[in-house]
């Protein structure tokens, strides 16, 4: 759902072979290919998110929001467990969420430091391999996600009308504003706090 391409800031890599008790990889998960865009235009029918109902105004509240919810989820006993073969546990989600506030925070600073940039291919599929999802920390991913989620937070409160438009370009072409790039980052959060709750 994130915007395609390969690192984020702050993504590490590990020893692959202390990452699973049993010595077992998990299967790849099936990559998510679709052009979320759609969602800026009108409900997502799968999370319940309406891009009509939000502000620019409303996503430092809502960030905060939505990032307090993952430290309950990352000390559930299952948090590492995969609810199916090629589907993300909760701890691979909340690092990709992280690494989601991290990747839109920089494109925020980047539309604000420079005229229509265009943005740098990032692949969240090979970053969360690359990065070894599975064999981080839950309280340190907790901890991380809290403050990847203020960052952008306190990034989007800095935005006044005259800043909000704004432009910048995905690599796909896809064309966004500040405002527009904020509804997008805010949906792919709350849509994936309802992935660990259904």
């Amino acid at each position: 759902m994130a915007p395609s391409g390969r690192t984020v800031a702050g993504t590490r890599s590990r020893d692959r072979s202390d990452r699973w008790e049993d010595g077992a990889v998990p299967e790849p998960i099936t990559p998510d290919t679709k052009d979320w865009t759609w969602v800026l235009e009108q409900p997502c029918a799968e999370c319940g998110f309406d891009p009509s109902a939000q502000t620019l105004a409303d996503l430092p509240t809502l960030m905060h929001d939505s990032a307090m919810v993952w430290t309950d989820v990352l000390r559930r006993p299952d948090a590492r467990e995969r609810p199916a073969p090629g589907v993300w546990s909760p701890l691979e989600y909340a690092c990709h969420v992280r690494d989601v506030h991290r990747l839109f925070a920089e494109r925020v600073q980047l539309m604000l430091d420079q005229d229509d940039p265009t943005f740098a291919n990032w692949d969240q599929d090979e970053t969360a391999v690359e990065g070894d999802y599975p064999g981080q920390d839950p309280a340190e991913v907790d901890v991380e996600l809290v403050e990847a989620a203020g960052h952008a937070a306190g990034l989007y409160a800095t935005i006044t009308p005259e800043t909000a438009d704004r432009g910048g370009v995905r690599s796909n072409g896809s064309a966004f504003t500040i405002g527009t790039l904020g509804l997008y980052h805010l949906h792919d959060v709350v849509h994936h706090v309802h992935d660990v709750r259904a």
